[in-house]
């Protein structure tokens, strides 16, 4: 999760998450270049009262900031538009689960099963036991196994929610009488946070979401107790 001062994106807990990072790289080191270019354009203008009178009207120079600006958004555009092709498979999902966005909390379905779902409501400050985070931490956690396909199907009952998990690399809008649909792949066991990126209301701050994967066979244990609880 996210920690003071961090300028950076959280670790990436998903292969598209690792993908996004790398673009983010890839990107910001071109505006980097850039930036120092005409940094140093603007400076050597400012400081200077030489001019070259071939630079101020020369055919070359004009091809070659015609041209290199069409090819830099050219290598920013062909990986953008892989990642974002990645980002919109599904294929054979393991597990499907029905995330609704209420005022102000989430409901889970896991619709592969007969009767598995529950609210998760944030956890009370009074009510914290050490090592949870404040504001974060939910009363039921969403459980995935880990290195799985996992379908969300993300909704609302009454007014915009935004279902987002930044170290898995996932942000769906959740929107009333409309089923959208994400999915990720949780390539490591943890714990990873989320919040409704949505202004949703009031208490919109206060519906936070918690994705926590687990190895298959915990999985089934987990869900195999969740089934005799209900």
């Amino acid at each position: 999760m996210a920690h003071p001062t961090q300028l950076g994106f959280q670790d990436a807990a998903s292969p598209v998450m690792e993908e996004l990072l790398h673009f983010h790289d890839h990107a910001l080191m071109i505006v980097f270049l850039i930036s120092t270019l005409v940094l140093y354009i603007i400076i050597a203008m400012v400081s200077t009262k030489l001019t070259n009178k071939y630079i101020l009207d020369s055919q070359e120079i004009e091809i070659v900031w015609t041209i290199l600006p069409a090819v830099i958004l050219v290598l920013i555009a062909l990986p953008s538009l892989r990642i974002l092709y990645l980002m919109d498979e599904i294929n054979d999902p393991h597990l499907t689960i029905k995330a609704m966005g209420h005022q102000w909390y989430w409901s889970y379905e896991y619709t592969d099963y007969e009767n598995l779902g529950f609210d998760s409501y944030m956890v009370p400050t009074q009510d914290l036991i050490p090592g949870q985070f404040r504001l974060l931490e939910t009363d039921h956690r969403m459980v995935v196994p880990m290195e799985s396909p996992i379908r969300v199907l993300v909704s609302a009952e009454d007014v915009l929610h935004s279902w987002a998990v930044p170290s898995l690399g996932v942000k769906m809008d959740a929107v009333p009488g409309r089923l959208n649909q994400t999915a990720f792949i949780a390539s490591r066991p943890g714990v990873f946070y989320g919040q409704c990126s949505e202004i949703c209301g009031a208490n919109h701050s206060f519906m936070p979401i918690v994705v926590e994967a687990v190895p298959l066979e915990h999985f089934e244990n987990w869900s195999s107790l969740m089934l005799e609880d209900a």
